[in-house]
């Protein structure tokens, strides 16, 4: 009989073996520890993501779901309807294609200088050389933050998703770096107040939008802006590690895309279906609902197990299988609904760009797995560390 516990060793070290026994004995698993349910096909987990009964507002990541150690504030991903419905409109002009259109450029400029950085060397950490440094300014100019303040941006992010042994969950330390965020972004609005400044941006557009026919408070800014600058900043680079990971390990397909540049989108998106970082995000149930013959009752958590989903041999032929051709009709990696990532076509720009640039200037790059860290939490699996090797130029 299968069991499921994401903290357990068994599944931090391989979750992809549990979820296939989960998929096929019970795809509706209740685990008794937190009260909650595990969710592991992907029609449930898809059509579950519109259901009204199924709540953010009690938070969505394991440390408020399961181990409740990580407080709820106010966030965008933390709001149903019709709050969320207003704020997402508000939002969502600044980060659509038109808007972000400008930033490929700037974008580009980024990834040219790691790769001249990089190239004499003939190796570069992918998460932290390349991807982050790209998707923490690419996130600081998105939102309205000081670019100078990148660099601190980067490390209370890491910080806030540190794991330790023996802790189940976000530590101390990570706690203590969320606070950090909340207090820059704090200080940012204030400053913005004193200065008057008018910038039209994110932070700007938090200062002035009316929720609930109210103006939100400093504090919940500050909870909002630290949402975009984590989710902004922190994913990309791990799906990016695993991208080039899977290229490299099948380099027929890589061969075949640096031919064939116009299919990066679609390799990219095979990317995120094969190896999702993000192994699960959380709903709480307002009322009763029946799921898979099991009744979920209300106050219990619910686990979207997204890279279990994106596995599904129901929905994906030959799922355990990486193809840069596939052109799958539905993926979970971005969410379903209307919680999608608001930020994917930021992802997409960034992962197009990171692509073109490393198959063009270091096309037969190798992992070297002896500089390279594996990350196993409960929470988000692959890479804190991937260095690619390649011929020095």
């Amino acid at each position: 009989m299968v069991h499921y516990d994401p903290f357990s060793a068994e599944v931090m070290e391989d979750p992809l073996p549990v979820y296939a026994k989960l998929r096929a004995e019970a795809p509706v698993y209740k685990l008794d520890k937190y009260d909650a349910w595990a969710i592991s096909r992907f029609e449930d987990v898809w059509t579950l993501s519109s259901e009204p009964s199924l709540s953010v507002a009690s938070g969505t990541t394991p440390s408020q779901v399961l181990t409740k150690v990580q407080p709820v504030t106010p966030m965008l991903n933390l709001m149903d309807p019709p709050e969320h419905t207003k704020l997402r409109v508000e939002l969502r002009r600044f980060l659509q294609p038109k808007s972000i259109g400008h930033l490929e450029p700037i974008a580009r400029e980024i990834v040219k200088q790691s790769l001249d950085e990089a190239l004499p060397t003939g190796r570069i950490d992918v998460l932290g050389e390349f991807g982050m440094r790209l998707s923490v300014q690419m996130a600081c100019r998105a939102v309205g933050i000081p670019l100078e303040d990148a660099a601190l941006m980067a490390s209370l992010v890491n910080r806030f998703f540190g794991r330790e042994p023996g802790v189940e969950g976000m530590t101390a330390d990570g706690l203590a770096a969320a606070g950090e965020l909340i207090a820059y972004f704090m200080n940012l609005v204030a400053t913005r107040e004193k200065t008057g400044d008018a910038a039209d941006d994110v932070v700007n557009k938090f200062r002035h939008v009316e929720v609930g026919g109210r103006k939100l408070a400093p504090e919940e800014i500050a909870s909002h802006l630290s949402m975009l600058i984590i989710g902004g900043s922190e994913t990309f680079p791990k799906t990016l590690a695993n991208v080039m990971r899977r290229l490299a390990e099948h380099p027929e397909q890589r061969a075949w895309l640096r031919e064939n540049p116009a299919g990066i989108p679609e390799a990219f998106r095979e990317g995120l279906r094969f190896d999702m970082p993000t192994q699960f995000l959380c709903r709480t149930v307002t009322k009763p609902l029946e799921v898979g013959g099991q009744k979920l009752m209300p106050g219990q958590g619910v686990l979207f197990l997204y890279a279990s989903a994106n596995r599904d041999a129901l929905e994906f032929p030959n799922p355990d299988v990486f193809d840069i051709q596939r052109r799958a009709a539905r993926i979970l990696s971005f969410g379903a609904g209307i919680h999608t990532c608001i930020g994917l076509h930021v992802a997409q720009m960034e992962a197009r760009v990171c692509l073109e640039e490393a198959l063009r200037r270091m096309p037969d790059w190798e992992v070297d797995w002896a500089q390279s860290e594996r990350l196993r939490t409960e929470f988000v699996q692959g890479f804190a560390k991937m260095t690619v090797s390649f011929r020095p130029s």
